[in-house]
């Protein structure tokens, strides 16, 4: 007990409910919040942020900005607690619909080894050619590799060791 005194901790009485009652405990660090409430309270107040900044910046270079349209503000869900609302930045971009198959075409089937199309699920071995390769076929003698190691070995080779020629000295 004099050890408690002495330090000035005080052990928490019970358990504390998260201020934003939704049911989970809180504690004193996380400012009576769960880890969640938290969370989301400062991703919040980053986003606030973020969109004073631009807007600073909009006011600084008179006018909006060349590729971003107004930010767009939306209704977040409605609680007993003051409504809080959401800021969306939208950028027009003519290629978006492009990137998005792009992402869809990197998922693609089980990993197999090229050269046999076995599977090799996680122990597939990638190779500088862009293939995947099962355990008989990860060296590039043994899949006949188009990969010139031999230049990327004289390239790496110069890049790290820079030809240093000294200026000529005139003759006495």
């Amino acid at each position: 007990m004099e050890s408690s005194k002495e330090t000035g901790c005080q052990a928490p009485e019970g358990p504390i409910l998260c201020i934003n009652n939704c049911g989970f405990f809180g504690s004193a660090a996380t400012m009576n919040m769960c880890s969640k409430c938290h969370k989301d309270m400062i991703l919040k107040q980053e986003q606030e942020k973020k969109l004073v900044a631009s807007s600073i910046e909009n006011i600084v270079n008179g006018g909006s900005g060349s590729n971003w349209k107004e930010p767009v503000v939306t209704g977040a869900d409605v609680q007993s607690a003051p409504v809080e609302l959401k800021v969306v930045a939208t950028q027009a971009s003519p290629d978006s619909s492009s990137s998005q198959s792009s992402e869809m075409k990197g998922k693609e089937g089980p990993n197999k080894c090229s050269t046999c199309r076995k599977r090799v699920g996680l122990t597939g071995f990638n190779c500088r050619c862009g293939n995947i390769f099962c355990a008989v076929h990860r060296y590039s003698d043994k899949h006949d590799c188009p990969f010139d190691y031999r230049t990327a070995a004289r390239d790496a080779i110069a890049k790290a060791n820079p030809v240093v020629k000294a200026e000529k000295l005139d003759k006495i």
